[in-house]
């Protein structure tokens, strides 16, 4: 299976190796460096070793897990090393991890000497169905997700299911948290398949990983740049994001994964749908009771509130000044460039706090 994106392809299982094995014969790539993260390296590398063809000479590089090496201090770690070893311009980049390393080893790969080819190997479902596709590359800012970044295409994605077999509970659940965005956006019946994952197989979750992938590429072959509909892959993140930087501040609260996260703010942002009259009270109520039930719920304070809604003031969609949400008109249906009271944000956080 394959799903053409813009300029590469994500390609899956056998299929996958075959192809990078070609493409590194096709490029006669001087030197290969592999990028990873230290839980990655121990677990799931060394599967993607084995299938990887090339008797060109590679390296690897390890840095450690977590949100907090998403920074520009890693990136200029990455770009001295990187010098050290004496990468040239005809050098290939391999990111082998979630989110946080394809991120990041894009924008590396991006601005090392103007740019240098990558190809990205995401290790977690969440990866694979949002990372994955979109040309998006960054790092965060003083805690202020995916500030610094830029648009660039890799060579091709690499999309091995079985990897998943590895992957905590967690972090499973994180990677659902932007399949159910796929489907309230885009696709309501994707939405009800979703909502019905009691006897799923690996082979049904690749199926679905698929349908996630070719969601979000539909709205990326149409609007690269995020100039208008592609900002619909963003219902949830206005809030989502916002709630996973206080948590990864607060020292009092455990850090969330992206996704968990990311639920919260698919909850709220639904809320605010029906608010703005779009979703009927039951549509609301199905998103929040599914999600609920997935995510372990947190009780927000007052102040605790307060500053989430500070951190809104600094998301790359806000336009003079003003914070844009994208809403849902009904589970399917989106509208972007949605504005809400103030008022209105504290009410859907106290909905939240009592259920």
């Amino acid at each position: 299976m394959k799903i053409e994106a813009q300029g590469y392809e994500v390609i899956f299982n056998e299929l996958a190796y075959e192809s990078i094995a070609q493409l590194l014969v096709n490029k006669e790539y001087s030197k290969l460096i592999i990028l990873t993260d230290d839980q990655v390296n121990e677990v799931v590398l060394p599967k993607f070793l084995q299938r990887l063809q090339t008797t060109i000479n590679f390296e690897i590089i390890e840095i450690a897990s977590g949100e907090e090496s998403k920074s520009i201090d890693t990136c200029i770690e990455l770009w001295k090393i990187l010098s050290d070893f004496e990468i040239d311009r005809n050098a290939l980049l391999i990111n082998v991890g979630g989110g946080m390393i394809t991120d990041l080893g894009g924008f590396v790969a991006s601005t090392y000497k103007r740019g240098i080819d990558f190809v990205n190997v995401p290790t977690s479902l969440l990866a694979m169905v949002d990372a994955s596709v979109g040309g998006k590359t960054g790092v965060n800012l003083n805690f202020l997700k995916n500030m610094v970044g830029t648009f660039t295409q890799p060579q091709m994605v690499i999309i091995d299911a079985s990897f998943l077999e590895t992957l905590p509970g967690e972090h499973l659940r994180s990677g659902l948290a932007e399949m159910y965005k796929h489907g309230l956006i885009a696709d309501k019946s994707y939405w009800q398949q979703l909502k019905n994952l009691d006897q799923l197989s690996i082979e049904d979750l690749e199926m679905l990983i698929y349908h996630s992938i070719a969601i979000k590429n539909a709205f990326v072959t149409e609007d690269p740049y995020e100039k208008n509909i592609r900002k619909a892959l963003n219902f949830g993140h206005t809030l989502g994001h916002a709630i996973e930087t206080w948590s990864h501040q607060n020292q009092e609260v455990r850090a969330l994964l992206h996704g968990e996260a990311i639920a919260i703010g698919t909850i709220l942002e639904a809320y605010l749908s029906y608010r703005k009259n779009y979703l009927k009270r039951e549509e609301f109520e199905e998103i929040q009771n599914t999600l609920n039930l997935m995510f372990e719920g947190i009780v927000f304070s007052k102040n605790d509130i307060e500053i989430c809604i500070n951190f809104l003031k600094h998301d790359k969609k806000n336009q003079q000044s003003e914070i844009q949400f994208v809403l849902l008109k009904e589970i399917g249906q989106f509208v972007i460039n949605q504005t809400v009271s103030l008022e209105w944000i504290y009410e859907a956080f106290d909905v939240y706090n009592k259920n």
